[in-house]
Order: C-alpha cells, then structure tokens, then sequence
C-alpha cells in the first residue's frame, strides 16, 4: 500500500483553519499534520489540541517561538526603524516568515511533500509564506485552498463557516456577533474585515471597547503620566527601568507598560501587495515605545550621513518586509547595512507615557555625538566651530542657484507656489 500523502498545516484553531483542515484532508485524502506557532497568543492557544485532533489532524506541533520571534526577527527590525506606509509596525507581516519556516523544518522532519495555509486570495499573507518556502524549500508543494474555486464555492463567506463549525461542534472565537478578524502575536494585535471594512466606521469608538485586547483606550488611561527608561546597546534594547532583560522580556514588558498607557492604537488605510486597499486596525503597545525610543537614542548616537542614509532606506526594507521577502538578498544586504549603522547606538532614553501617547523625558550616552559647547548659542570655548566659515559654506552652496538664475531667469514664485 502506498503511504498516504502528509500535509503540514498552519493552523491556529480559529474559524478559517477550522475548516481548513477538514476540507483540506477530504479532498486530498491526506494525513494532516498541524501546526501552531506560539509567538504571544497567550489564553487563545487554550484546547488546541482537542480541538486539532477532533477536526482530523493526526498530529498537532505548538512550538514555543516566543524568544526566537523577539531576538531574530522584531528586533532587528527595529534597528531598522521599519514603519510601513508611516503607521503600521508590521506586526502581522513580520512573523509570517518565522512561521513559514518552522512549517518548513516540520515537513523536512515529518516527511510532507506539501504545505498549506489558510491565507485568502485577497491578502497579503499568501505571499509572505509562499515566498519564504520559495527561498527556504522550493521543492514543497503549496496548497492554499482560498485559491481553489470549488472551497470558495463551499465557504463563499465567513457565515457559512460560522455555520459549519457550530454544525460540526467545533469551538471558534468568531460568530455572528463578532464579525470580524484578528492575529495576535508578541509585537501587536491586528483586526480586519467584517464591520471594519466601513473606512467611516470609529474602531475607536467606547462602544467598541470590548474589541481590544492589548490596550485601553486612551481616555481610560491613567490621569498620571509613567516615566520609562531604555537602555540600548548597539541598537538594542537591553534594560528597562533598570532591569536587565533578554528581547522577549523586553517586548513584554513594554506591552504591559504602553497598554496600561493606551500606547500604540493605530486605524490606517493601508495598500496591500495584490492591489487593494485594505483598512486595518492595530495595538502594537510595545513595539510603538521600542520603536520611539529607538528612534531618540540614535539622534543622539548615530552620524548624520549614516542615520540620513538608512532612513532613506527604511521604506524599501518596510516593504520587503510587508510583502514577504524577508529572506530575500536584497533585504538581507540591507540587514548588514543596519547592523553596521547600529554600531555605535548605545544609551539611555527616559520616556513618559501619558493618554495613548510616548514622549521623550530625556537621552543620554557616552557615545552622545551631541556636544553643548559646539552647539551653545554662547561663546563657544572649544573654539570647534568658527562661524565666519559660513559665509563661504553658503556661498559655495548656492553657487548652482546663482548660476541658474543667470542663465534662466529669476524663479516665478507665483507659478510655484500654484
């Protein structure tokens, strides 16, 4: 008898991979491995195994990715001070490749021939893991079932699958009263679809409060501000508040500090990679003070050539990252670039955190490029900086614009501003 074909799938135990898994094992005749990757769900990876079992998998991994999730994949992308499209923290888009490629170890490990997932045909998810196993394991076979007529005939919407499961007794979040996605991990929680798919419609709004998870809203939040101290080391977070800790306790505990805070909500418009646009509601509490802290001990740390360089940079590898290419050359080269600029980005920041939002209280290092003599408006007593070489500095720099002027006429302000 010949051995039965063997699936590896990305399952979560939500309403999509519900059904996911049985469909998948009916029309493949396949044995189904499933798999879960812990990377911050907390409470929502409760029964996953009965529920797994129970839907037909024969075998269910839940791999504990938290510390790899934290020091590989968020914090070297917050050395790149990577926002996409100016707002979204990347959160979900970030932990897809991770995903991917524990997927990919798993079937090495359990002999599959294949892997699926439950990525829509719509998002940008199907990318990001297709590519990952188009870099890592080329030679796998994907399945992705949103992309298959006859599933979408079976499950043209979320209320037939809402059906199925009550049907089949399988326990899911999702209902008729809750109609809408979301993807928890360490770095944020994302929600989509469904009522949100109204542009106009206030996620924010009181009578939504039940929606949010990470965070209050910032009128709920404490009337006193909380001060917080960072201390970085090459580009690294590697103490708050005076504590020493490892990535992943680093981004808890600042999920726990900017949540109590109504740190890190953000509704934006985005653009997906196949097209669309999509609006999505996020809580990145966490990453939102990491990230701005981030920001604050590089001012003060990092040359001006090199941080105007990587910043240049920051929305190409923003959307490398959000359109799955995480392991792909290109971003790869551009790591190293980062990694480089990150050299010299050691110190202490003091932030306050106060109504949903983070504010600096104060910088310090012993690498500071930031010197007061040079910068006082006073007499300066290093004597570094001598102000009547700006004459000639401005002069040679407007050299090209006299120039010009000359040969082409005076500029029309009036047309320019129009």
């Amino acid at each position: 008898m010949s051995k039965k074909k063997k699936i590896v799938l990305a399952y979560s135990g939500g309403l999509d991979t519900s059904v996911l898994l049985s469909w998948i094992k009916d029309k493949h005749d396949a044995e189904m491995i499933a798999f879960c990757a812990d990377i911050g769900q907390e409470d929502e990876l409760k029964g996953l195994k009965q529920k797994a079992m129970k839907t037909g998998a024969s075998k269910l991994y839940v791999d504990d990715l938290q510390a790899e999730f934290a020091r590989d994949f968020i914090f070297p992308m917050m050395q790149a001070s990577a926002i996409y499209e100016g707002q979204y923290y990347l959160g979900t888009s970030i932990a897809r490749p991770l995903i991917a490629k524990r997927m990919v170890e798993i079937a090495r490990k359990e002999g599959a021939t294949a892997i699926a997932h439950g990525a829509t045909g719509k998002g940008n998810d199907q990318v990001r893991f297709e590519l990952t196993c188009a870099a890592l394991a080329p030679d796998l076979e994907i399945i992705a079932p949103w992309r298959n007529e006859a599933f979408r005939k079976d499950f043209p919407g979320r209320a037939e699958m809402i059906a199925y499961c009550a049907d089949n007794k399988i326990p899911v979040e999702a209902s008729a009263k809750k109609p809408y996605s979301s993807d928890r991990n360490l770095l944020h929680i994302s929600y989509e679809a469904g009522i949100l798919e109204d542009p106009w419609m206030d996620a924010f709004h009181p009578s939504n409060k039940a929606m949010f998870k990470l965070s209050v809203s910032p009128e709920d939040a404490p009337n006193k501000p909380e001060y917080v101290e960072l201390e970085f080391r090459q580009g690294d977070c590697v103490a708050v508040n005076g504590k020493k800790l490892d990535p992943l306790g680093v981004m808890r505990t600042l999920n726990k500090l900017g949540g109590r805070h109504g740190v890190g909500r953000v509704d934006m418009v985005e653009n997906r990679f196949v097209g669309m646009k999509s609006r999505g509601v996020y809580e990145t509490p966490g990453g939102t003070i990491l990230h701005f802290a981030h920001r604050q001990i590089e001012s003060l740390t990092m040359d001006r050539e090199v941080m105007h360089l990587r910043d240049s940079l920051v929305p190409r590898y923003a959307t490398l990252v959000y359109n799955g290419f995480w392991y792909a050359p290109e971003r790869l080269a551009l790591q190293a670039l980062i990694t480089e600029s990150q050299r010299n980005v050691t110190g202490t920041v003091r932030v306050k955190l106060y109504k949903g939002s983070v504010y600096v209280a104060g910088r310090k290092s012993a690498r500071s490029l930031y010197n007061p003599h040079i910068a006082t408006m006073e007499a300066d007593p290093t004597k570094a900086y001598n102000q009547d070489d700006a004459t000639g500095f401005i002069r040679l720099n407007g050299l090209r614009l006299r120039v010009n002027s000359k040969v082409n006429g005076v500029a029309n302000l009036s047309k320019t501003a129009r």
